[in-house]
């Protein structure tokens, strides 16, 4: 069994040696800045704590860890430009600097590597493998769709929200550690409870972010601070607000956010002042922990020796307390 620290630089060191340098300069530079931008590497770590988790030699399973990174930042290149981020890990986006005819191409191309990684395993987890990170791929998609058919709605509800992260991030934790869990041939009964465990914490990172994304530092969190305000998205920080206000403040709160002439930064500031004002920052911490503890209920239930799981609960606890 490793070590958490053993793994985590590990999840990084994979990354961070492969190397996009063939021709065209102009279709792969992009790629090669997207995968080194740095980041946490949540997902490849993800992919080699499943399958040392069941005892597999996490050799195999530095493939599929790379595969799922590399999904996971095409999406990131595809969502920056939908939502016109000019910053990602502190800095340029990809279609700020190279433009977004390169950004959209580099990204397409991000997405076939992703499979061709995969086609580097065992040719009986090919099929599993390939079709988890299709299941995974499609479902980030219906994800991002509700993302933005929620900025043009009014009457967006919490659980509608919950159900649209766990789309969007959450199926993305649950398929990483359900292909290492592959790799590692584990029992279905255990691939379906480490699934939930990722599931669950994936939610539970996005609500984490919703709040880093309003009370937090440029320095720290590696993106623009307020910009789901700016962006008037609906987070579990605005649903929470507008269940808890006074029809006052929830009509100024809904104002805020549907007009369009406002200064910014003073928009910002109006917003979290409702929201403190509705201790909502405690609120979803509260939820946050919630999600944590169901995380951690189902990793219970995995069938292997409680020693084993450690490493999982170090990557929740670490979640919790992250800054960025």
């Amino acid at each position: 069994m490793h070590t958490f620290e053993q793994l985590q630089k590990k999840a990084i060191e994979i990354i961070e040696k492969e190397a996009y340098s063939k021709a065209p300069v102009s279709l792969y530079e992009p790629v090669d800045y997207a995968i080194h931008q740095g980041g946490k590497r949540l997902r490849p770590l993800l992919t080699l704590l499943a399958a040392d988790l069941f005892s597999a030699d996490i050799e195999q399973a530095v493939k599929p860890a790379i595969a799922v990174e590399m999904l996971h930042n095409f999406t990131l290149v595809h969502d920056d430009i939908m939502d016109a981020s000019p910053l990602r890990r502190g800095k340029p986006t990809i279609y700020q600097k190279y433009g977004t005819n390169k950004a959209i191409l580099s990204g397409d191309v991000m997405y076939a590597l992703s499979y061709e990684y995969l086609l580097e395993c065992e040719k009986e987890k090919i099929p599993a493998l390939t079709k988890t990170l299709t299941s995974v791929l499609i479902k980030v998609c219906e994800g991002q769709a509700l993302d933005m058919d929620f900025e043009e709605r009014t009457d967006v509800k919490k659980n509608e929200y919950i159900t649209m992260i766990s789309l969007k991030t959450g199926i993305l934790l649950a398929g990483a550690l359900k292909m290492g869990a592959i790799i590692a041939g584990a029992k279905g009964e255990d691939m379906n409870l480490l699934s939930e465990f990722g599931l669950y914490a994936g939610i539970a990172f996005q609500l984490q972010d919703d709040i880093l994304d309003c009370w937090s530092d440029l320095s720290d969190f590696g993106k623009v601070v307020g910009t789901d305000i700016a962006d008037n998205k609906k987070t579990i920080l605005y649903l929470t607000a507008m269940e808890k206000a006074d029809e006052e403040d929830r009509n100024t709160l809904s104002r805020l956010y549907f007009e369009k002439t406002l200064d910014l930064q003073q928009k910002i500031k109006d917003v979290k002042a409702i929201f403190e004002k509705y201790n909502v920052r405690e609120d979803v911490q509260t939820m946050t922990k919630q999600y944590m503890d169901l995380a951690l209920s189902s990793l219970e239930k995995i069938s292997v020796e409680e020693e084993r799981k450690e490493n999982l609960k170090i990557f929740i606890d670490q979640l919790l307390n992250r800054k960025k």
